[in-house]
């Protein structure tokens, strides 16, 4: 059992009674000693209203240091009301301008424009400069992930000047577990794991212990490379520098699992087959969301009379094989869902870097001879169901081991169709340079039922002609 729930357990918290009461001092009382974390899930679980009281009421660093683990809606509620109230104004504005400037320009850029300005005016002139330089970078970029608050040291001191630069400027550093080296124009010379200079002779010149060997991030970056680039090197913070490689800031790991939350979110959302919504779910306007899911569903809609169309085609094969039609289904569903799974498998292993365009005929490879094994596995139980079937309620006639062969045959063809399609898709759209995720496993199924259909009755015609065609 974790702090929090030992806490909560306690005979004398009772949450729910402070709450009815409005007895908001004693629940700020109360949690004044938990952890940011712990005081931040609390609040998550809170009315706005009823966590800007509380909030009120904690002692200034407890809730300085809770906010940013606040949920991004309640951080927005929570300066709203403390911008309205001539009491809590003072306390905004010591957190915005101690709040670390990657969160503060995450909240910054969530705000609506004219509340971002007022904010910004709270701010000190020094840290208004970071603000608007960091808000100045493109939006999903890395310098907007960025801070500044770094240390740096220069390759002519030796160890003991390191580190006494270091127990200066560590404590509003944003980590001191890497410190950087760069030259007298800023120029980013190499990193050094702070362990480094511990264990070196306090008179080892900085120069000795450099290779030369670090990994750096431009500003400019997608954030989608800074998730990447600590996913490969399994770092807890990472250089930014511009075009003319000047250390401009640090990228920490919070912030980048941050980013790989959200895409992980967004590509979830577009595999459902809709767009990607740009807050929560329950806090998306009715109106946004039943648009966002209308786009789709009206493309593949239309996708879908594609369908019909092909079913006109064959009007007559149905006409006079009603088998035919009643198998359908079984058909289209076994295309359908191996588009899915192999699309899925795609978009997963293109967004986790295993898999990249250059692969494309690897993968293709693999996927012609998964097909055709789920296809022929498939078709087996197609065609073992028909026979047994058949044995029970003579339902399939005389021609029975056609019909079966026809199935069986078609599900080999379908599946292995849409196998092929699910796989390649995601590398057409990235080779456009689209998301990936956009090729949903509803599009893909669309995208499959039509060829599927042409590929089953094809097939019947050639068996069944003679016979029941």
């Amino acid at each position: 059992m974790n702090d929090e729930a030992q806490i909560l357990d306690q005979p004398e918290y009772d949450l729910a009674s402070w709450l009815a009461e409005r007895d908001f001092a004693a629940i700020a009382a109360h949690v004044a000693d938990w952890s940011p974390t712990e005081v931040a899930t609390l609040l998550g679980e809170m009315e706005t209203a009823e966590a800007a009281a509380v909030s009120e009421l904690l002692p200034e660093g407890v809730a300085s240091e809770a906010f940013p683990y606040l949920p991004m809606d309640l951080q927005e509620g929570l300066v709203d009301a403390w911008s309205h109230s001539k009491l809590t104004v003072p306390r905004l504005t010591r957190l915005l301008n101690d709040l670390p400037p990657d969160d503060r320009t995450a909240l910054l850029e969530s705000l609506d424009g004219e509340v971002t300005q007022r904010m910004l005016a709270l701010l000190s002139p020094e840290e208004r400069q970071v603000a608007l330089q960091l808000l100045g970078y493109p939006e999903d970029s890395v310098g907007r992930l960025m801070t500044p608050d770094y240390v740096a040291i220069q390759p002519g001191w030796v160890v003991s000047q390191a580190l006494s630069h270091v127990r200066r400027y560590g404590k509003s550093s944003e980590t001191i577990g890497v410190v950087y080296v760069v030259d007298r124009k800023w120029r980013l010379l190499d990193d050094l794991r702070i362990h480094e200079l511990l264990l070196a002779e306090p008179e080892t010149p900085v120069a000795t212990l450099m290779d030369e060997r670090f990994i750096a991030l431009r500003a400019s970056d997608d954030q989608e490379v800074a998730v990447q680039t600590f996913r490969e090197n399994d770092r807890v913070a990472l250089p930014v520098t511009d075009a003319g490689g000047v250390l401009i800031g640090i990228v920490t790991i919070d912030d980048v699992l941050d980013v790989a939350q959200e895409e992980a979110t967004e590509d979830f959302q577009k595999i459902g087959g809709l767009e990607a919504l740009d807050m929560p779910y329950i806090d998306t306007p009715f109106g946004t969301l039943i648009q966002k899911r209308a786009r789709w569903l009206v493309v593949l809609f239309i996708g879908e009379m594609f369908t019909a169309t092909a079913l006109g085609f064959f009007e007559v094969e149905i006409g006079k094989a009603r088998v035919l039609a009643i198998l359908m289904p079984l058909i289209i569903a076994s295309g359908g869902n191996s588009g899915s799974q192999a699309a899925s498998l795609m978009i997963r292993a293109l967004a986790v870097g295993e898999v990249g365009l250059r692969d494309w005929w690897t993968v293709m490879r693999r996927e012609i001879l998964s097909g055709l094994t789920l296809g022929l596995i498939l078709g087996t139980v197609g065609m073992l169901r028909i026979g047994l079937w058949q044995a029970a309620t003579q339902q399939y006639g005389p021609h029975w081991p056609l019909i079966a062969l026809t199935v069986g045959l078609s599900l080999i063809g379908v599946v292995l169709w849409g196998t092929l399609t699910g796989s390649m898709l995601p590398f057409l759209l990235r080779r456009l340079g689209q998301d990936p995720a956009t090729s949903s496993a509803p599009f893909v199924a669309t995208l499959v039922d039509v060829v599927g259909l042409v590929i089953y009755f094809l097939i019947a015609r050639w068996l069944l002609t003679g016979t029941l065609l």
